[in-house]
């Protein structure tokens, strides 16, 4: 399974980065906001930035919500480096426009997705990937990782190309079960991908290493 890191925050993406398990980064305007990135020129500097930390690809989001001009912003994004894939919202025209783009050899991400028929309409245009919002069918008491599950299911059905890439993952239960299933790729805040690194026996394991070497170090010295 592929990791992403779902921020703007050019610190962590390197944080990530140079643990060495980084495939690539997802954006959003709030994320963009969060880090007082605002304006056409400045958030297109900020995605270079981004393309030039990481060797995977990077979702740079439209903002238009009407076809004619998704594509024009879609265009825009993807001439800023080969890394960008243009996230889409999962509307009618987001669709269409996703459609075009895969016409046109435009990696696209569409985002927002909630349902497997949602899923299923992204691969049909022929998107790259397909973000279902595991956290966010969590917050309203709905099983997000069944949502995973009933994507998978259907993609290997067909034989889709288009990759699951498991968004708005809160914490490594998250990553885990996503990985269980079979999602391509997961995106989480830089918190989840090192709470993977965490577990009480690997610390109190190491503690008791590092003492008993120190005690036999000791010993022989003396």
């Amino acid at each position: 399974m592929k990791f992403f890191i779902d921020t703007a925050s050019l610190s962590e993406i390197r944080m990530a980065q140079n643990l060495g398990v980084l495939d690539g980064v997802t954006t959003n305007p709030s994320l963009m906001a969060k880090e007082g990135v605002t304006g056409t020129e400045n958030v297109h500097g900020h995605y270079k930035a981004i393309c030039a930390i990481v060797d995977g690809d990077v979702s740079a989001e439209v903002i238009s919500t009407d076809y004619e001009t998704m594509v024009k912003e879609g265009l825009q994004l993807a001439a800023l480096d080969s890394k960008i894939v243009v996230k889409v919202p999962m509307t009618e025209d987001g669709i269409k426009a996703i459609k075009y783009f895969s016409t046109q050899q435009i990696k696209t991400n569409c985002t927002l997705i909630f349902s497997a028929g949602q899923a299923l309409l992204a691969a049909k245009a022929g998107a790259t990937y397909v973000s279902p919002f595991v956290g966010r069918l969590d917050d309203i008491s709905v099983d997000g990782l069944a949502l995973i599950r009933e994507i998978r299911t259907i993609y290997d059905n067909y034989t889709f190309g288009t990759q699951i890439l498991a968004a708005s993952v809160r914490h490594s239960a998250h990553i885990l079960g996503c990985a269980k299933i079979g999602a391509d790729v997961m995106t989480g805040p830089l918190q989840a991908i090192f709470s993977l690194l965490k577990h009480p026996l690997t610390d109190s394991g190491l503690a008791q290493f590092l003492a008993d070497h120190k005690r036999v170090a000791t010993q022989n010295f003396n």
